[in-house]
Order: structure tokens, then sequence, then C-alpha cells
């Protein structure tokens, strides 16, 4: 937990949030066995890991109530919380303090900060780059399609979308709602450091999508002690 020792004092900024942006999201089938050795998940949730599929989003947030940021999250399946198995993420990094900091403290995102590179190409491809110490260690290049279609967050069941994290001794569960439109995408490449984040390319992408512009709220957490 060093990670997540020591930061810096920043603004707060308590749930709801308010967030409008745009960016990608991913599922993707994995190996078991990379799933379960690599899913950089607290040690107390990784025996009570299931599925097969894991999730990947990069996310522009143009505007937030910590301010703009960028951010790369992973997902790996399913973890058995109190009462319920909720999907869980557990690697993510963030591109400020602001939402490092009320990330964890909202919602228990165990948020780590890197620096991003993005490029939205006008040949339709769209490249970004994470950064530690000036050294890449994600590169990830996507290209959508000109069509898109309006989605709504309240039509996906509500089990689907709640989310829960274990994080410094509490147990946050939240439940992000979102509305906007996506766009058929396609995964190009992926090269990444294992060590910082999981190797998504040792699977195969089922499923990829650009969200153009969103609406989302992330609500105020349920939390209880452990």
């Amino acid at each position: 937990m060093t990670q997540f020792e020591n930061l810096p004092v920043v603004p707060k900024a308590p749930a709801p949030w308010q967030l409008k942006g745009q960016g990608y999201i991913l599922a993707i089938r994995l190996p078991p066995e990379f799933l379960d050795t690599q899913s950089f998940a607290d040690p107390a949730l990784v025996a009570s890991r299931r599925g097969r599929m894991a999730y990947v989003m990069f996310v522009d947030y143009q505007s937030s109530d910590a301010g703009p940021y960028h951010e790369l999250l992973y997902i790996p399946g399913s973890f058995q919380f109190t009462g319920a198995r909720r999907l869980s993420i557990s690697k993510i990094y963030v591109s400020t303090w602001d939402s490092v900091v009320n990330g964890h403290d909202n919602w228990g995102i165990p948020k780590e900060r890197c620096d991003f590179q993005v490029s939205y190409g006008n040949d339709g491809i769209d490249e970004v780059k994470l950064l530690l110490d000036g050294r890449v260690f994600a590169e990830l290049n996507f290209r959508s399609h000109l069509f898109r279609l309006p989605f709504n967050g309240h039509l996906i069941p509500k089990g689907l979308r709640t989310l829960a994290q274990q994080f410094k001794g509490r147990e946050f569960t939240y439940i992000p709602l979102a509305k906007g439109h996506v766009k058929p995408a396609r995964l190009l490449s992926a090269r990444i450091d294992s060590a910082h984040f999981p190797d998504i390319s040792q699977g195969r992408v089922v499923a990829c999508v650009k969200v153009t512009d969103f609406d989302m709220v992330f609500p105020v957490a349920a939390v209880r002690e452990l």
C-alpha cells in the first residue's frame, strides 16, 4: 500500500461527481491463469475472482468535480464482497493528484498517478500513452467508425453496473450511471509493460466501442468497516 501513502494534500471533492468526456471500453477474453495471477487485485479478494472476461477503459474526463483528467482502468472479473459478487477495479492510473486522492476517499478506488499523452488523429486513429518517470509503459492505439448510436445506462441492470472496492480497511459499493453515444471501434495495437498494468495483448478483444460523449454521475458510495 506504499503507493497509496504520503500523498499530496489536494482540495476535497466529495461525491457525487458529475463528469463529461469521451473514451473507449473494451471487453477482453483472457486465459483463467492470466486473470488469476495478473489481476493486481487485493490479496484478500484474489481467491474469489471469477469470470473469463476482463474490462479495460480509457477515459478522457473533460470535466469533473475534481477537474479534467485522463484515466486507464482494469476490471479482471467479479469478486466476492459482503453479501454479493461484484465487479471491481483492480488497477487504475489517472493523470492528476486531485483524482487520485478524492478517488481513494470517495469510492476506495486504488488510483495511481502517471503522465498521459493522448492524440486524436485526423486519420481516425487515436493514440494513448502512459508514462512513469518519463518512460512509456503502456501504449494503446484505437480506430473508430463514423456512425454512432445512443446509449443509456438505465437500460443496464443495476447488478451489472454495481462496483465494489476494498481499500484501507473499508468496503465501498457504488453504482455509476452514464448516458451518451457510442461508435463501434477496434483496438489496433497494445504494448504494455506487465509490471505496471496487465498485458491485455495476451487475450482476444471481444468488443470495443468508443464513447464519443458521455454524461456520468459517480454517486456517494455505501461504506462499511471491515
